[in-house]
């Protein structure tokens, strides 16, 4: 007897239309965050609100130990802080993305009042990493690592460990595709930081 497994298919996030009969103030649109915890939720810039499913426990297990090796660099080097993907940040276009792990200098987050820091911070990561998991579309997790580099994000690693490649983004630079790479390299933003991609 032969089991058919199923296979892993692409899934679309939901986007909802609110403006122009509703517009959120950023109070307003945390607080719905809130009402909805099992929803991972995110802002476009025009206001639309993108709705994903929750990762599947293999993606969460890969995503853990992403942060987890962000996590001891961040520590060992001390200049900054980091994130995982539970952390919202409203960006200078308007939008509240949700980074898979980010990284911000300190200077800059200690400069943000302690109540702004409480919610979406108003302020864009130095370094963000969005890890794609099997029913992930990949030009969506492009345009959205594209509009943090437009942003102000200085380096951000897209790992596709569907085709086992990550893609390099930096302000004014063609992207660049590494192929089955095993360990990316942070420099020069974020000296010392290797990523082991087995682990990923």
């Amino acid at each position: 007897m032969t089991t058919n497994l199923p296979v892993a298919t692409e899934i679309i996030p939901m986007v909802l239309q609110l403006q122009p009969a509703i517009a959120l103030t950023e109070d307003q649109f945390y607080e719905f965050c809130q009402l909805n915890r099992d929803f991972r939720i995110e802002r476009n810039a025009v206001g639309e609100l993108v709705i994903m499913p929750p990762t599947g426990s293999e993606t969460d297990e890969r995503n853990f130990n992403l942060v987890g090796q962000l996590w001891v660099w961040t520590k060992q080097d001390g200049t900054g802080v980091g994130f995982g993907s539970s952390g919202s940040f409203t960006l200078p276009n308007g939008a509240v993305r949700s980074p898979d792990a980010a990284w911000i200098k300190r200077d800059r987050w200690e400069a943000i009042p302690m109540e702004l820091r409480k919610k979406f911070a108003p302020i864009c990561p130095e370094f963000v990493i969005e890890l794609r998991s099997e029913s992930d579309n990949l030009r969506i997790l492009q345009d959205k690592m594209q509009e943090c580099i437009d942003n102000g994000t200085q380096l951000g690693w897209l790992i596709d460990r569907k085709q086992r490649r990550v893609f390099i983004y930096r302000p004014n630079i063609a992207v660049e595709v590494l192929d089955n790479p095993k360990t990316p390299r942070g420099e020069p933003l974020l000296p010392g930081l290797v990523l082991d991609f087995s682990q990923v």
